[in-house]
C-alpha cells in the first residue's frame, strides 16, 4: 500500500519532549517541513541538531506524533516508508568488509522482494550514484580501506541509490575537501530541483547559508526557522552563537563569518 502524500509537506513533528534515558534532550516541538525545498539545520555544538533529525527519522522517540508527506510514521508500510525517506547518518560503522559498491546497492533494498537478487535497475541506480558521488573508480575497494573522504562519499552514495525524494543527512560534509563538498552542493541542488526535499545538519555555516531555509536549534529548542536570505534569520543565526559569527552578502551569496572575542586591554606594567 501506499499513502498518498500530504501536498507540500515533507516531514513534521508534533512533540511535547524529547530524552534519551531520564535526560531530556529536546523542548516541545511545532515543526513542518515544506516538501521541496531544502532545510538546513545548524546551532551550537550540544544544542540538539542530531536528535532532532534522529526523531524527524524516526529513529528516536518522541512524546507525539511524527510525520512523513503528512502521515505519520507508523502508517507507512516499512517498506514504502523506506522508499520514501533516505538517510545518512553521521560517522556510521559498520559494513566494513563490504566493497564499495555493495555497500552502496544496500540502498536498493526497499525496492527488492525479500530474498531477491539485485535487478537490472538496482544496478543501474547504484551505478549512477557512485558516479555522481565520484566514487565509481573505488567501486571493488573495501570500505574500510577507503579514505574518510571517499567513504562518505560511498555512503551517499547508498543515499542516492535508495531514490527517494526526502532526504535526511547528519553532518554529509564531514571529511570532504571542498571540490567533493562543491559537488555535495551540486547533488542536492539537482535533487532540489527536480521536485526532492534535503533536511541536512551542517557545522559549515556558509554551506548552511546556501539553503532554502535555516533551522535554528539552540539549548534543545527551535531558535529560528526561516528563509536563508532573510534578515531575521541572520540576526537570529548570530544570536544563537552569541555574536561570535556575523553574516555578509558576497556577490549573490550570504557567508557567515567567525567573530573573534575582544581580548582585555593590557594592563600597565
Amino acid at each position: 500500500m501506499t499513502l498518498p502524500a500530504a501536498k507540500n509537506i515533507a516531514v513534521g513533528a508534533q512533540s511535547a519532549g524529547t530524552s534519551i534515558g531520564n535526560h531530556p534532550v529536546l523542548g516541545p516541538l511545532a515543526l513542518v517541513l515544506p516538501a521541496g525545498r531544502w532545510t538546513a539545520i545548524v546551532g551550537p555544538n550540544g544544542a540538539g541538531k542530531s536528535t532532532l533529525l534522529r526523531v524527524l527519522a524516526g529513529l528516536l522517540h518522541t512524546q507525539g506524533p511524527v510525520t512523513l508527506a503528512g502521515w505519520p510514521l507508523g502508517q507507512w508500510p516499512a517498506r514504502e516508508r523506506a522508499r520514501q525517506l533516505a538517510w545518512l547518518g553521521q560517522t556510521e560503522a559498520g559494513a566494513e568488509d563490504l566493497r564499495a559498491y555493495d555497500v552502496a546497492l544496500l540502498g536498493r533494498l526497499p525496492h527488492r522482494a525479500w530474498l531477491a537478487p539485485p535487478s537490472a535497475a538496482d544496478h543501474a541506480a547504484t551505478r549512477a550514484a557512485l558516479e555522481a558521488t565520484q566514487v565509481w573508480p573505488l567501486r571493488d575497494r573495501r570500505l574500510g580501506a577507503l579514505s574518510g573522504g571517499e567513504r562518505q562519499r560511498v555512503l551517499l552514495a547508498r543515499l542516492l541509490a535508495v531514490q527517494a525524494p526526502i532526504w535526511l543527512m547528519d553532518e554529509p560534509l564531514a571529511h570532504l575537501d571542498p571540490p567533493h563538498q562543491a559537488d555535495w552542493l551540486g547533488v542536492v541542488r539537482a535533487h532540489v530541483a527536480a521536485g526532492g526535499t534535503v533536511v541536512s545538519v551542517l557545522h559549515e555555516l556558509g554551506m548552511a547559508l546556501q539553503a532554502d531555509d535555516l533551522l535554528i536549534v539552540k539549548d534543545g529548542a527551535i531558535a529560528h526557522h526561516g528563509a536563508c536570505a532573510s534578515a531575521d534569520t541572520h540576526r537570529a543565526l548570530q544570536a544563537a552563537f552569541d555574536e561570535r559569527v556575523s553574516v555578509h552578502q558576497v556577490g549573490d551569496q550570504w557567508v557567515a563569518l567567525p567573530e573573534a572575542t575582544p581580548r582585555p586591554p593590557a594592563r600597565a606594567r
